[in-house]
């Protein structure tokens, strides 16, 4: 699936008004709480980079499909969750600052581990392997513009403007969605063409992967003790891939547009569980803890 103005414009620059409304939401206690109580950023990253990866291993090897599809599916799950993620977590009422802390140490881990783990895969399943790199200054302009810029930003009017932060939260929310609602039928219209063979390919086994990878992380969470709102964060964290990621590294550095197929078919299922998530756990009473785990 080839980019167009909706994945590459529209969806990052709404990307980044959401986060700057998200970081209204958000105080420097909630990223303090983080590194004093570090067991939930812990599981979480033991999630993303450890139990993801291991979930699309598994389905690539028993899923039927051609070799550069099963290399597409591993540079999938070695693209944790990115800014949709983020989103997602809050609209979901999940732990924000949790999901906006492993969003940015990932970032920064995949520049090393995906070159390394998509080599390995290029080579169990082709035969082959290849050389490169990713782009480290786009991945960290990624980081910076359209999450922690933003955030920053939206947690400072919060700080000096709590009242008008307060009164935008609602309405934020909903533009959040209809933002989003915008980018992927966007997305969907202009490769209308091309969707049903995609997802006559690996449409199932990215519904699967995507299914899989959040149940298994909200149930690792769980397993943990942790409360509603961690759990949620880490089961997004750990089962909204960075489908944007997976493609530039299938497309532009491999050059091998078969090998985007899954990542693309995925970044379509992914709103859709996604929005499930939203609706269940949005109407949900969140757990209150006397104390952060």
């Amino acid at each position: 699936m080839e980019g167009n103005v909706f994945t590459e414009v529209f969806l990052p620059i709404a990307l980044a008004v959401i986060m700057l409304g998200m970081g209204m939401g958000l105080t420097a206690d909630d990223f303090r709480r983080v590194v004093v109580f570090p067991k939930a950023f812990a599981v979480g990253l033991f999630a993303q980079m450890v139990l993801l990866p291991l979930t699309g291993f598994a389905l690539a090897l028993v899923y039927p499909m051609e070799p550069a599809l099963k290399v597409g599916v591993m540079i999938l799950a070695l693209c944790p969750a990115g800014a949709t993620a983020n989103l997602i977590t809050y609209l979901a009422r999940g732990d924000v600052a949790l999901g906006i802390t492993l969003t940015a140490f990932n970032s920064l881990i995949v520049i090393i581990t995906t070159p390394i783990f998509v080599n390995l895969s290029l080579q169990y399943f082709m035969g082959t392997s290849a050389e490169f790199q990713l782009p480290v200054v786009r991945t960290i302009l990624q980081i910076g513009v359209i999450i922690l810029i933003p955030v920053s930003i939206g947690m400072t009017i919060r700080r000096f403007r709590p009242q008008f932060a307060f009164a935008l939260e609602r309405p934020v929310r909903l533009l959040s969605i209809i933002f989003l609602a915008i980018a992927v039928l966007g997305a969907v219209l202009a490769d209308r063409e091309n969707l049903p063979s995609h997802f006559r390919q690996v449409g199932i086994a990215m519904l699967l992967l995507n299914v899989l990878t959040l149940a298994v992380a909200y149930n690792f969470a769980r397993l943990f003790r942790l409360p509603l709102r961690q759990a949620i964060a880490i089961s997004i964290e750990g089962g909204i891939q960075n489908g944007t990621l997976a493609i530039l590294i299938a497309s532009t550095l491999l050059k091998q547009p078969a090998m985007s197929i899954p990542a693309a078919v995925y970044s379509l299922i992914m709103f859709a569980t996604g929005a499930f998530m939203i609706y269940y756990f949005g109407k949900r009473p969140m757990e209150v803890p006397t104390t952060y785990p």
